[in-house]
């Protein structure tokens, strides 16, 4: 019987799914939000997205903000509230409702991971928060005549006990306070430590949630990628960004060159925007990215969408046989690529076959716009290398327009029949490719 397409869309955005699961599984996030965040409505729906994460096997660290949750305490009290140049002026009066804001809201955060009622998305998760004094700061001082008195910056990061806390399974929750040897509390900008956290843990991922719906271009259509000079363009260029927004980007910016593989920015008013920049292939937010000198690597689920824009004029030349996104997804992990600048400019795969000592060469490819600079050739040597580590004696290709170029580097023709069993099986006698071995 056939299925509703309800159930249909399912299973296809699971297997969808599926690549990313695998990519994201024990991997470490810092998760940035701000006290707006836990002050909404929909903060409980953000929790349980969360959990699924921590569910997937993904380790996590939350900053949290409280500005709206301090003010709130501030007007109470009918204490001034004072900004100059973006930093909060932090007197005694001040201070107190700093700690009382941040504890309010860490207990809040930890009720509700403590949720698990039937039928809802926390039943049976069983959740351990922990927080504490990881964060040593001092005093910001005085600024251009302005005492800032009890607001901070960071200065160290216990990054071993974080790490500590994460192999052990918890979720680790750290609020916007710095400690000093000698016992004082600083208010820190939530963004600054959620940035000086990723750098010193080593975070595979720092994903700020900001106000709004997060960047978008002249049409209204997200930004989506980034890299840390395209940020300092943007911010030096724009002024009408929102602060947290702009705040964000530059620390995203700073995150990447201090080490941090991966920076999102994401509108957190987008329900279930982190499952989908995480788990969808379009994603829903900002990627900022590094800019690494020029490597040859193993592909990642992140390669699919370079990998795909590289070999797509080759396939529609007919030069590669077209792959599908899914395809290419569930084959990710036979890739090497060449990463220049963020740009994947170079790949080819290896498909081993261990019974006859074989692997298949396929799917090379060098973007135009850096051929003839040897790429292809380093690209080549780099292949038979790992073969050869995998103790494969030879190398074979199929190829309909490229022969030539095997041939000058050591490739012999040889029969369909030649080829290993399971791929003779498959061999498409209509394409009509010519096969060329090389022993390595």
């Amino acid at each position: 019987m056939p299925q509703p397409r309800a159930q249909n869309a399912f299973v296809d955005w699971f297997r969808q799914a599926s690549p990313y699961i695998h990519a994201h599984r024990g991997r470490t996030f810092v998760v940035s939000f701000g006290g707006e965040a836990v002050a909404d409505a929909g903060f409980p729906n953000l929790v349980h997205d969360l959990a699924i994460l921590h569910g997937l096997g993904i380790r996590l660290v939350l900053v949290h903000g409280a500005r709206p949750q301090i003010e709130e305490r501030l007007r109470l009290r009918g204490a001034q509230i004072r900004y100059i140049g973006g930093l909060r002026v932090t007197d005694e009066p001040a201070l107190a409702c700093v700690k009382e804001a941040a504890g309010a809201v860490r207990v809040e955060i930890e009720a509700l991971f403590s949720m698990g009622l039937a039928n809802s998305p926390m039943a049976n998760a069983r959740l351990r928060v922990t927080s504490g004094n990881f964060v040593t700061a001092r005093p910001v001082g005085v600024r251009d005549g302005v005492d800032y008195l009890h607001t901070g910056e960071v200065r160290r990061v216990d990054a071993e006990a974080i790490r500590g806390d994460l192999a052990a399974g918890m979720i680790v929750l750290v609020p916007p306070l710095g400690y000093s040897p000698t016992g004082e509390v600083f208010n820190l900008h939530g963004a600054d430590v959620a940035g000086a956290v990723a750098s010193a843990i080593g975070a595979d991922k720092l994903i700020a949630l900001v106000e709004g719906k997060g960047l978008a271009d002249r049409r209204g259509r997200p930004v989506a990628n980034l890299t840390p000079r395209e940020v300092d363009a943007l911010l030096a260029r724009s002024k009408a960004l929102a602060e947290d927004l702009a705040l964000q980007l530059a620390n995203g910016a700073s995150c990447c060159r201090a080490g941090v593989k991966r920076v999102h920015v994401l509108g957190r008013a987008v329900d279930g925007v982190l499952l989908r920049e995480l788990f969808t292939r379009d994603g829903a937010g900002t990627l900022i990215a590094g800019e690494p000198a020029e490597e040859t690597r193993p592909a990642t689920i992140d390669d699919v969408g370079g990998v795909l824009e590289l070999i797509r004029p080759l396939e529609e030349g007919g030069v590669l046989v077209r792959r599908s996104r899914e395809l290419l997804e569930t084959e990710i992990s036979r890739f090497t690529v060449v990463q220049r600048e963020g740009m994947i400019i170079g790949c080819a795969a290896l498909y081993p076959y261990p019974a006859e000592r074989m692997a298949e060469l396929a799917c090379v490819a060098v973007h135009p716009d850096y051929r003839g600079g040897g790429r292809g050739d380093a690209l080549l040597g780099h292949m038979e290398r790992l073969a050869s580590a995998q103790g494969i004696d030879r190398l074979f290709v199929l190829t309909t327009q490229t022969a030539h170029w095997f041939l000058e580097r050591g490739f012999a023709p040889a029969a369909p029949g030649q080829l290993p069993a399971q791929k003779r099986a498959f061999y498409n006698w209509r394409r009509n490719s010519k096969v060329f071995v090389k022993t390595l």
